[in-house]
């Protein structure tokens, strides 16, 4: 089948953007938003002044295990030039993926979840992520996609301001390259990593067909839009 005509994927959140007036176009696999009817400049001021709500849901999340945590570390480090065995608990570390020769093949997030490795991929290069670490890796790990969660940032200088409105002990306390997890519901546990910019946090969560911000903002799409309406937040492409 021709890659070009191949039908797009969409995100947890696909519905809301059309609902909320978004322009849609291909990216990576996937119908995103490009901008909303406030314009590119709004949302970009907004972002870059405010806070701005960001669908990443494109990207790839993986879960890495083995019998323990040490053995999927010095896995990974077969793959990635970095420290896994000594990362601590909730910590996380940015790194790449080489080839033979150590040319860079894509790079990524890693952090330590306790008794495995959570990977956050590129969305272009997902696929191919996946089958270099079943190629590499597969004698000693099991590697789990996980296609059935959201993944949404937080970004621009007030994001920590409007965290702290839903999760205040989590805005205070969590450290840059950091992660905690956060039950939205007592069977679903969810997470937040604040990664890259001081400002910028980054969610996960369980696509129930109901969680906007599940992660860190218990609240559902509904509520979602209401913070969006009141000028908290604003759902976006561009920061």
């Amino acid at each position: 089948m021709d890659p070009i005509a191949a039908p797009l994927s969409r995100t947890p959140l696909h519905d809301l953007h059309v609902e909320l007036g978004a322009k849609m176009v291909p990216f990576a696999g996937y119908e995103m938003p490009v901008q909303y009817p406030t314009g590119i400049l709004t949302e970009h001021l907004h972002g870059g002044q405010g806070a701005g709500l960001f669908d990443v849901s494109h990207m790839g999340q993986v879960r890495l295990r083995a019998d323990n945590y040490d053995q999927v570390a010095a896995a990974l480090e077969r793959l990635c030039p970095g420290d896994f065995l000594g990362l601590q608990p909730g910590r996380q570390r940015y790194s790449f993926f080489t080839d033979n020769q150590g040319g860079i093949l894509d790079d990524l997030m890693v952090t330590n979840a306790g008794d495995h490795l959570f990977l956050v991929v590129n969305a272009a290069c997902k696929a191919a992520d996946e089958a270099h670490l079943r190629a590499h890796l597969s004698d000693a790990c099991t590697v789990e996609p996980l296609t059935d969660r959201a993944l949404i940032a937080l970004q621009g200088p007030k994001a920590a301001e409007v965290l702290g409105r839903h999760a205040p002990a989590v805005a205070a306390a969590l450290p840059l390259a950091a992660a905690v997890k956060f039950e939205v519901k007592a069977d679903r546990p969810e997470a937040i990593y604040r990664c890259g910019e001081k400002a910028t946090f980054t969610i996960t969560a369980t696509d129930d067909g109901n969680a906007l911000t599940a992660g860190k903002f218990p609240y559902t799409i509904q509520q979602g839009r209401n913070i969006l309406e009141k000028g908290e937040i604003e759902l976006g492409q561009t920061p």
